[in-house]
């Protein structure tokens, strides 16, 4: 007998189903140790000693181990095949230590829980890698050195911000400096020239002006309208021939197979799925066993895979899709391992349509399936035209391409998702023969502008990432989530825009701590950890190199002031804060007073802003994203819209949207009355009559009939509404907080209390009479259907039951089947057998809890 340890408890149940009754196969739940998140869980000056702490969740499953071996003299831990799983095994090796001494312990890993390769993997077990678990601690200090210590110095030094992870910081770099491209991006314009022509057979089709007056177009010769317009009458003015028909073979060779990245990359394509629905969804295909393990960063298949998939090619397709030789892949991609195999089904004659299988699981598996059975089938050829059509005198020439496929190939089943900076093919072409004239339809001028690089979205944000050698397959999705969820970029339409924080974080960390968010630098340390991996570093040397310099960084910002730092990033993010104006006024100038200058800012409640260094004669203030659209909303701010009882009415436009105020601030009134404009008012629309109506507000509407207590009117956080004691009731509309009356006033809380009510005190359908015992009878109204109820009994009635038809005696057989199915009599002799374990409860209450 043995125990055999994964991470998962549906990992455990499929690999239980091949192993037999020979092997207790239990789940770790993921990692069963961690650093603690606190000072001197690494400690740079003792080697970099780790101190880990078993999670209170863990204990259990560290027990049940435990207990497990108590039977058996063999642990094999068979945790995932990657750094990752290494690690996991050798915390549980190392959590288990005393427990294990006399036992067999061995490692074995495999690439899918299938039953060949378990049973292979089973004949070939090893230690646990000690160069792969030096890997992980390298990384996982460094995580914990960078994140531990740079975090506080943001809360210090720039409030708002949450936090800093050594790859994390680099990919939110990324994103912001993609942002600031497109923000300075100015576009240019330029023209082409289009013509739709007809053949002498009737046939049309388009080309593009490519020469003109004898010379080749770039592509910004025609920069404006005219110069267009002159070539377009160039065209007109002459009569068009075929000049040149050249037709060539071309062929198309497939896509590899999906390795993490890539897999990232075409489910956010094609289905939007995010970088960890997409994971998950992988995870739970792998532990049923239907994919290969997910997490890797090669390319490479199985030999006998490779056969598996082209016999499944000549079943389904026949033999012409099925190549002469297998096709061999290999990574292109920097820092690639290659360790592992792609990501492929683990039976290839399991097409998608025989499995049934949850929605996202069943698209990510048919993704899979597709890429890996195209990936080795035969290239698509085709023939690709390309037609020059050209006046006579030679000064102008159109040209023409077409594209027509002539064997589908790898098409027939797989075609990948295009990138925004991806072209098209071309269209197919009519029957064109040289020399033959052809007829002007129409010739258009199209005017275009450069466009700015296009924001990332997660697809090619990782396809990014991988290029650059940051980060690795176990770590993408958690990295591009992470920065989600600090609130430092959002998704906008499936495209990642970066929050104002994640702006100044950046900008921070790039004027303080610029070597670690730079992007070579990233990849070199990863570079490192893959050689320590290998055997081939000492990574408490990496550590030891890596800390020298980064503490004497951290050092360098102690004496760092707030203001300076401010200042600097101020210097840094002004493209982005002080847009140029429209009327080319100074950017940095206030659009109030006139005389202060325009700053960052920080908030006591944290965060940032722009405000007026002109404080507090000039209190204008507004959020960090400058004004675009609403840049004349800026211009408002402090308009006097006119007095009561000899104040000004202004409206101000604050860090929290437009509001109206009354008079200023003064020493015994330090807040002036204030009331936000609602979201459906326009700041320009605001007059005096509408300021007012905000300012009068809560609007007393008069006594209640009922208690004469008065019922008001107001505008709250969460809306328009009308307010009668405790009672609250939400007004459809805000314009109605000035014109309800009485009537609908009472009649809008009545149906509030009522709502309320419903779920607290039903409403009688119908009297029955007394029950035998004492006490009415009555069918209810109930939130499941009608009813019937007797002191605490309530029976519901059948689906076929009339409510109003129901008599005293079916009444009372239902009660009594309720009462009997429950467990509780339905005689008064019963009560004091009911109070008496209440009352026995109560008197163990305190000793209970004592106990507790």
């Amino acid at each position: 007998m043995a125990v055999v340890v994964v991470e998962s408890p549906a990992k455990a149940k499929t690999i239980n189903k091949y192993l037999g009754s020979d092997y207790t196969v239990l789940a770790s739940f993921g990692h069963v140790r961690d650093l603690p998140p606190k000072d001197g869980s690494v400690d740079p000056e003792n080697e970099f000693a780790m101190k880990w702490e078993v999670a209170s969740d863990s204990k259990k499953h560290i027990k049940a181990i435990t207990d497990a071996l108590k039977d058996d003299d063999t642990l094999i831990l068979a945790t995932d095949p990657d750094r990752e799983g290494e690690a996991i095994s050798w915390h549980l090796q190392e959590a288990l230590e005393k427990k294990l001494k006399g036992k067999n312990v061995s490692r074995v890993t495999f690439n899918a829980i299938t039953k060949s390769a378990i049973t292979e993997a089973m004949k070939h077990p090893r230690q646990v890698d000690a160069p792969l678990v030096e890997a992980y601690l390298a990384r996982r200090a460094l995580d914990y050195l960078v994140g531990f210590n740079l975090s506080p110095v943001l809360w210090r030094k720039l409030p708002g911000a949450k936090s800093a992870g050594r790859v994390q910081s680099v990919c939110l770099r990324l994103i912001v400096e993609r942002e600031m491209e497109i923000e300075a991006f100015k576009a240019q314009e330029y023209w082409t020239v289009i013509a739709k022509l007809q053949t002498p057979r009737g046939q049309e089709f388009e080309a593009r002006l490519t020469v003109l007056g004898g010379k080749k177009l770039e592509k910004f010769d025609l920069p404006n309208a005219t110069a267009a317009e002159l070539a377009v009458h160039a065209v007109n003015s002459r009569d068009l021939f075929v000049q040149s028909v050249e037709a060539k073979p071309a062929t198309r060779n497939p896509w590899a197979p999906f390795m993490t990245s890539t897999l990232q990359q075409e489910a956010s394509r094609k289905f939007g799925m995010g970088a960890k629905a997409c994971m998950s969804a992988a995870q739970r295909l792998y532990e049923a066993g239907h994919i290969t393990y997910m997490r890797t960063d090669g390319i490479d298949m199985a030999p006998e895979a490779v056969m598996a998939a082209r016999d499944e090619i000549k079943s389904r397709f026949g033999a012409n899709y099925v190549p002469d030789s297998p096709r061999m892949y290999k990574n292109k991609a920097k820092n690639a391992q290659e360790a592992h195999e792609c990501i492929r089904p683990t039976d290839m004659s399991r097409g998608p349509e025989k499995l049934k299988l949850a929605d996202d699981q069943w698209k990510l598996y048919d993704l899979i399936w597709k890429r890996t059975i195209a990936s080795q089938m035969a290239a698509a050829r085709m023939e690709r035209t390309t037609v020059d059509i050209a006046s006579k005198d030679g000064e102008v020439v159109l040209r023409a391409n077409g594209q027509v496929i002539t064997f589908d190939g790898f098409l027939k089943v797989y075609d990948q998702g295009r990138d925004d900076d991806e072209g098209d093919d071309g269209a197919r072409l009519p029957q064109l023969m040289q020399g033959e004239a052809t007829k002007k339809q129409d010739v258009t001028p199209d005017q275009h502008f450069t466009q700015p690089p296009p924001r990332y979205t997660e697809a090619t944000l990782v396809k990014r990432m991988e290029e650059l050698g940051i980060g690795r397959p176990s770590t993408y999705a958690s990295i591009v989530t992470t920065i989600q969820d600090r609130g430092y970029v959002r998704k906008d339409k499936n495209r990642l825009l970066p929050e104002d924080t994640g702006r100044l974080v950046t900008a921070f960390l790039s004027n303080y701590f610029r070597r670690y968010v730079e992007y070579d630098f990233t990849a070199a340390l990863e570079d490192q950890l893959d050689d320590i991996s290998a055997g081939d570093r000492d990574y408490k040397e990496v550590l030891a190199r890596f800390w020298k310099d980064f503490s004497a960084a951290l050092g360098e910002t102690s004496d760092l002031r707030i203001g300076e730092v401010l200042e600097k990033i101020d210097e840094v993010l002004a493209p982005h804060l002080y847009p140029p104006r429209a009327d080319g006024s100074d950017p940095k100038s206030c659009p109030v007073c006139g005389e202060g200058r325009l700053n960052l800012k920080t908030a006591r409640s944290g965060g940032a802003f722009i405000g007026c260094t002109n404080y507090p004669e000039c209190r204008f203030t507004r959020p960090l994203s400058a004004p675009d659209a609403d840049s004349d909303t800026a211009m408002l701010d402090g308009t006097v819209l006119g007095q009561d009882e000899g104040q000004d009415i202004t409206l101000r436009i604050g860090r929290f949207g437009p509001y109206v105020q009354k008079g200023e601030a003064t020493a015994d009134m330090p807040k002036p009355p204030r009331a936000s404009l609602p979201k459906t008012w326009a700041p320009d629309s605001i007059d005096l009559d509408r300021a007012m109506q905000l300012l009068n507000l809560p609007r007393e509407i008069g006594p209640h009939p009922d208690d004469g207590e008065i019922v008001e009117a107001a505008i709250g956080r969460y809306g328009p509404y009308v307010k009668h004691g405790r009672t609250y009731a939400n007004l459809p509309d805000v314009e109605e907080v000035f014109t309800i009356g009485m009537n609908r006033a009472v009649e809008v809380l009545a149906q509030k209390a009522a709502k309320g009510a419903r779920g607290s005190t039903a409403k009688a359908l119908k009297e029955l009479g007394e029950h035998p015992d004492g006490g009415p009878i009555a069918v209810m109204e109930g939130r499941y259907g009608p009813y019937v109820k007797w002191a605490k009994v309530n029976a519901t009635l059948p689906k076929d039951s009339d409510p109003e038809t129901i008599t005293l005696e079916e009444a009372l057989e239902l009660i009594a089947a309720k009462a009997s199915k429950g467990g509780k009599k339905t005689t008064k002799k019963a009560a004091p057998k009911k109070a008496a374990p209440k009352k026995a409860a109560a008197k163990k209450a305190p000793a209970q809890k004592a106990k507790e």
